[in-house]
């Protein structure tokens, strides 16, 4: 009775202003008084562009990773012109609608918007599928001058057009945790994160009360002086989803984390623990613009302008959805090593031949699905390409494929690179809704969703980390036969013979 996936969503929000303000690279670069800050001012793309990137729209779900294939690169050369906003599960917001979503998620009236600005979406938040339904909760604004002086003590300005529209406020005068800046990062992932669940459960027709269960994922950690890091995303996301029957926690594991999340909640639901586990991550506000020096060099647009968001149901099995196989795990443990061909051999080949299967047994494999586009003026190279040619060297060591094959390996198992460089975002799991489609569709039958991630960036640790799981095609639900009543009785009757024997008593009795 193995756990299946049911649903899942994703979201993009285009947020160049808190890329420009908060994203680590633009802090660092204005920190130094460099020029940068001015030429990348002139490579920001406008949201319709954003909305008409191609890898974008993968990534939402309006156009299948085959489909990218056949589009002409640079990618941000040839816009699919009038593409839509909105996909089956899921959107690219817009950053005027994210800063009232913000709002929206702050619990402590630490967002503050100005409210000319506040009352010029009124319009804008009726029309959204998701902001309408909190439309009645949506703060007044405050004046200009009252922002202005908030920024003077220290809060991180929040802008549209050039103009200051709000702020984000500090939490505590001296607590470095609760600092505005942080306060933004971990608000803007809360409200990402809430954004995909409130996709996941409306684009789904799901019935929030039957979750019972959220595991967050994301790379942020919301905490104070005496506890950083402390949690607990998945309980306010789920409390701001309306999610009332839900508890949860957090999963801190780097990039591996979403893959590290699946397999928990997969093992919650599989154990009879719950029977609706939502996965959720939501955006990195520090790894916005994390190319942008190269990209500007490049005179390319700052792609990395967009925050990303995903949640995924994990349900008890219903003979449909495919089902996540928690007999085919892969684990880096402590003893595996660094070197690619160790991390490759113990989270994707050991697995499969534990269970009598070869490489070229999973018709897909999802990586860390980075965007060749964003990496590749970096001098990152093509991340995903990469490491399908890893796996299949690693195919033709193990004498299940010859070298001259493995280009076509590369193309047959191999996906194109489409996700936003999000760190936790790219990890595996954005191919897991176009996976579960192509399944039931019947174009696949099995997908390994792989993560890793770099343990030794908490500089605790010299450790690598990676795990995978096999999702695969549902066979249907299969009941164990049950011993008839006489058969059980002469179980029993041969176990009490034998305990009166052995206690010296007379059988017949």
């Amino acid at each position: 009775m193995y756990p299946v996936i049911k649903s899942a969503s994703y979201v993009l929000v285009h947020t160049p202003n808190i890329m420009m303000e908060c994203g680590t690279t633009q802090q660092l670069e204005r920190d130094n008084k460099s020029d940068y800050i001015r030429k990348a001012m002139e490579h920001i793309r406008p949201f319709e562009e954003a909305v008409d990137y191609a890898p974008n729209q993968v990534y939402i779900g309006n156009i299948s990773p085959e489909e990218l294939e056949h589009i002409p690169r640079p990618w941000y050369d040839n816009l699919v012109k009038g593409s839509s906003r909105f996909s089956k599960n899921g959107e690219i917001m817009s950053e005027d609608e994210f800063y009232i979503l913000m709002q929206l998620c702050d619990s402590f009236d630490l967002v503050k918007l100005e409210k000319n600005f506040v009352e010029s979406m009124t319009a804008k938040i009726k029309q959204h599928i998701i902001l309408k339904n909190f439309s009645d909760k949506v703060k007044p604004g405050i004046d200009l001058d009252e922002i202005m002086s908030l920024i003077d003590n220290d809060a991180v300005p929040l802008r549209m057009n050039g103009n200051i529209v709000g702020c984000v406020r500090k939490a505590h005068d001296k607590d470095i945790n609760l600092a505005a800046h942080v306060m933004l990062e971990n608000v803007a992932n809360k409200a990402s994160a809430v954004l995909a669940l409130k996709h996941l459960i409306i684009d789904n027709n799901i019935d929030p009360d039957s979750i019972e269960y959220v595991v967050e994922c994301s790379e942020e950690a919301c905490g104070d002086m005496n506890q950083r890091g402390g949690g607990n995303f998945a309980k306010a996301e789920a409390e701001m989803a309306g999610f009332s029957n839900a508890t949860g926690s957090d999963t801190r594991a780097f990039c591996a984390g979403p893959t590290h999340a699946l397999i928990n909640a997969s093992a919650l639901v599989k154990s009879g623990i719950y029977k609706n586990v939502v996965i959720v991550g939501g955006g990195a506000v520090a790894k916005l613009g994390m190319n942008g020096r190269d990209h500007v060099k490049n005179d390319m647009p700052l792609l990395e302008d967009a925050l990303g968001g995903f949640a995924i149901l994990i349900s008890e099995n219903d003979g449909i959805n495919p089902i996540v196989n928690t007999d085919i795990i892969g684990r880096h443990t402590v003893k595996t090593g660094s070197s690619p061909q160790q991390v490759i051999q113990s989270i994707i080949a050991d697995p499969l031949e534990r269970a009598g299967m070869k490489l070229t047994d999973i018709d897909k494999y999802s990586v860390e699905m980075q965007n060749p586009e964003i990496t590749e003026p970096a001098g990152a190279g093509d991340v995903p390409r990469a490491n399908y040619k890893m796996i299949a060297a690693l195919a033709v060591k193990n004498g299940q494929l010859t070298r001259d094959k493995m280009e076509d390996f590369i193309k047959t198992h191999g996906i194109i690179g489409f996700a936003p460089t999000q760190g936790h975002i790219p990890s595996g799991v954005p191919f897991v809704g176009p996976a579960r489609k192509a399944i039931m569709d019947g174009r696949m039958n099995n997908t390994m969703v792989i993560g890793k991630g770099s343990l030794f960036l908490g500089r605790m640790t010299n450790q690598f980390d990676g795990v995978s799981v096999v999702i695969s095609k549902n066979p249907g639900i299969t009941q164990e036969k049950t011993m008839d009543e006489e058969r059980i009785r002469e179980i029993i009757a041969s176990a009490l013979r034998n305990l009166a024997s052995s206690m010296g008593e007379d059988q017949d009795d």
